[in-house]
């Protein structure tokens, strides 16, 4: 839980990055352990009888609306719901910590008001700290909040909130110290564990938002240390209710007995019900991916609800099955209002109001990419994503020169981004820029050499700039590369086609049409070669295959009927040479063919008639 921990799960996710992308690396974490973690909690709210029939309507009707909807937000591709799982995530989190801090100080004895108070203030301040002075956080959560629709947070405005809440970051920095320090000169120092807990849990969240140079990474890193803090809790607390409670029964008595074994079992049921997760990002039919996504989402916002009140350390049930003294009882008594008037006003304070402003925004209020993009790289100008996606967004609306601009700024944050160079070739290329587009294609390239889609296009953009020598090993290349691609074969068969390589430029059209036997120009091309080589009857096959592909095609048609032409056999070469004509009336060559073919078929119809 403190550095050694942490230097070993650096580690290891060096070694993972040496292998996996950071989008592998997320996405395994977030379905094994993200999705999968949130299996114990619940076991023990469906396992647990006892606490089933305390919060029976939350257990039932929690899901059945969280559910609903969540698919009917993915449904319909609204973004506000992620925003509500992002910021119910870092609650979440934080208060993961400040539990833990409650359970420590709990084992000695510690039960000071102020001392939760300031736990309570250290774990909210830094880790908004952390997401709020995050470029990366930050961006994606504006980036989120104005494809919502949201209305523009002036740069200034932002500016004054980053410094008001680092401001308040130190106040209630200082304060904890001087109260440590109090309390230790009067004997009643904390708990160490839960200090060390409190510090490399802060800390290594703001690393994790911070200082890893991919946020996915970063995000996966956190994962990792919350969900085996996570896990490890829960077994311990279940296996001593199973002890201590003969109530305890069925399933739950079951998994959470005292035996090696059923650890296994216990980690294999949670990466089973993380599988769900991983099997829905790998889902290629959309219709069901984005009610699987709702499913996974409702699973994760009804993990954030059910920790915040069936693991309380203050009432007497949780802290008997931690080994803890004293507590409240389970069902506080009295207040001003129903219980379940106040639990309703919270869903309405933290879901249903800010869920509903959101979705408001986005369908009435849309604003356009061009300018969301804007904004956003006003807001936070530092990081190469988004004046990327700024400079994308200008590109597809063809300003070139804003584009070139916003991308060369991504660049100074990111030189290795192969895409960015790639985008800022494509934009030179369409002002002409063809020298400079040449260069960062080459760049791109040698960050990126195993890509057969850069060297076909640099091996493209050479061969326009004229230098074709240079362009051979690059069509090679892409062709070797990309080994099922129709397209780079028949870019590389042109090339050696225009290099007087027929031999080779034939090999490569076989297999094109070898890969997509529809593919016209391949076809044409394969036909009018074996043609000239004196193959007609292949040459026909591959005219026959162009025509299936495409009937109204004229030329196929006039090849066809040179070709029956040649062999003698008029009749059909004068119905290829018409219908040409038919579909073309302005195909001067097909009219001249046609001529021909009728003159040959007057001339042989005497001699047929002697």
């Amino acid at each position: 839980m403190a550095g050694p921990d942490s230097l070993c799960r650096n580690a290891a996710f060096v070694l993972a990055q040496a292998r996996w992308s950071p989008q592998d690396i997320y996405l395994f974490v977030a379905a094994f352990g993200a999705m999968g973690h949130h299996l114990p909690g619940m076991i023990r709210a469906y396992g647990d009888r006892a606490l089933f029939d305390r919060f029976k309507w939350r257990f039932i009707l929690a899901p059945l609306f969280l559910l609903t909807v969540c698919t009917a937000f993915f449904w319909w591709d609204l973004k506000g719901i992620l925003l509500v799982v992002f910021f119910w995530g870092v609650w979440h989190g934080l208060m993961q910590t400040y539990g833990f801090c409650r359970i420590y100080d709990a084992k000695t004895g510690t039960f000071d008001a102020l001392t939760r108070r300031l736990d309570f203030a250290a774990c909210v301040i830094w880790f908004a700290t952390a997401v709020a002075l995050s470029p990366y956080r930050l961006s994606d959560t504006l980036d989120i909040y104005y494809m919502c629709g949201g209305p523009f947070i002036p740069p200034s405005l932002l500016h004054h909130g980053q410094q008001l809440i680092l401001f308040a970051a130190i106040a209630v920095s200082v304060l904890f110290v001087l109260h440590f320090g109090r309390m230790w000169i009067i004997g009643k120092r904390h708990n160490p564990v839960k200090v060390a807990l409190l510090i490399t849990s802060i800390a290594f969240w703001w690393y994790c938002n911070n200082l890893v140079a991919n946020i996915l990474v970063g995000i996966a890193l956190f994962e990792v240390f919350h969900d085996v803090q996570y896990l490890s809790l829960v077994w311990i607390y279940n296996r001593n209710r199973v002890e201590k409670d003969s109530n305890i029964g069925g399933f739950m008595r079951f998994v959470f007995r005292r035996s090696g074994s059923l650890i296994g079992l216990y980690v294999g049921l949670v990466f089973a019900y993380g599988s769900l997760s991983y099997f829905n990002a790998h889902l290629g039919i959309e219709t069901v991916k984005r009610i699987l996504t709702g499913v996974v989402t409702a699973s994760t916002l009804l993990h954030f609800y059910y920790d915040g009140f069936i693991w309380k350390v203050r009432e007497r049930s949780t802290r008997q099955s931690l080994g803890l003294a004293g507590g409240t009882a389970d069902v506080s008594q009295g207040g001003l209002f129903p219980s379940w008037a106040v639990h309703g006003l919270k869903w309405a304070a933290v879901f249903v109001l800010p869920l509903s402003a959101l979705w408001f925004w986005q369908t009435h209020l849309r604003v356009p990419e061009v300018q969301r993009r804007a904004w956003l790289v006003a807001d936070v100008p530092v990081g190469a994503k988004q004046h990327f996606d700024y400079g994308l967004a200008l590109q597809k609306q063809g300003d070139w020169e804003q584009a070139e601009e916003q991308y060369k700024i991504a660049l100074g944050f990111k030189p290795a981004d192969v895409k960015a160079h790639m985008n800022l070739a494509t934009v030179l290329m369409a002002q002409n820029k063809f020298d400079a587009a040449a260069s960062h294609m080459q760049e791109a390239l040698r960050l990126q050499p195993e890509s057969g889609e850069l060297h076909f296009n640099y091996a493209s953009l050479l061969q326009r700039l004229g230098r074709g020598d240079e362009a051979a090993p690059h069509f090679e290349a892409a062709a070797r590369l990309m080994p099922d691609s129709p397209d780079a074969h028949y870019n590389h068969a042109a090339f050696l086609a225009s290099a007087g390589k027929e031999k080779d430029a034939l090999s490569e059209l076989r297999r094109v049409v070898q890969l997509k036997s529809d593919h016209v120009d391949a076809q044409l091309q394969l036909a009018d070669a074996l043609f000239a080589k004196g193959d007609p009857e292949e040459a026909k096959n591959h005219y026959v295959a162009a025509l299936r592909a495409d009937p109204k095609l004229a030329v196929a048609h006039n090849s066809l009927g040179r070709l029956y032409l040649s062999q003698g056999q008029i009749s059909q070469a004068i119905v290829q040479f018409g219908e040409a004509l038919r579909l073309n009336p302005d195909y001067k060559e097909a009219e001249e063919n046609l001529r021909i073919a009728k003159t040959s078929d007057a001339e042989f119809l005497p001699q047929t008639h002697n």
